[in-house]
């Protein structure tokens, strides 16, 4: 076989391997790509219990609960299809944490549908502000 021909075999191999690897690997996190899962999402396939998932969603108003230890809060996060997930977390929730606003947890499902945090991330919107320059129409003239 001419040197040229070796090339052209070894490369169409090493091709069909690396295409092969991505597809083996693009099989296995087909589940798995998901950032998070919408509180639609878990309602409409279910999750399940025994995997550490993201839920991510709106925090309801009026669902915040602070346990008597004051480090447990239990709330809702919710989407735009009005379904729920009941929500508890013990630690110390991120500055932007609040009713209304986003929130991304991960953590796991209990069979009782409650799904216990390990972790909460809060999302901000493109309009975010600081809060030293929240206040101080001044200073946001001045850096823009």
């Amino acid at each position: 076989m001419k040197a040229k021909n070796q090339r052209l075999t070894l490369l169409i191999l090493a091709v069909a391997a690396v295409l092969g690897a991505v597809l083996l690997g693009m099989s296995a996190l087909k589940d798995q790509a998901a950032y998070f899962y919408a509180p639609a999402d878990v309602t409409r396939k279910g999750v399940p219990l025994d995997q550490a998932v993201r839920i991510g969603g709106m925090v309801e108003e009026g669902s915040i609960r602070h346990a008597e230890d004051g480090v447990t809060i239990d709330f809702v996060v919710g989407d735009e299809t009005e379904a729920t997930i009941p929500v508890r977390f013990t630690g110390i929730v991120p500055d932007l944490f609040k009713e209304g606003s986003g929130v991304v947890a991960e953590g796991r499902f209990l069979p009782s549908g409650l799904f216990v945090a390990s972790e909460i991330l809060a999302k901000h919107d493109e309009n975010y502000m600081p809060p030293e320059l929240a206040g101080d129409k001044h200073k946001i003239e001045t850096l823009e």
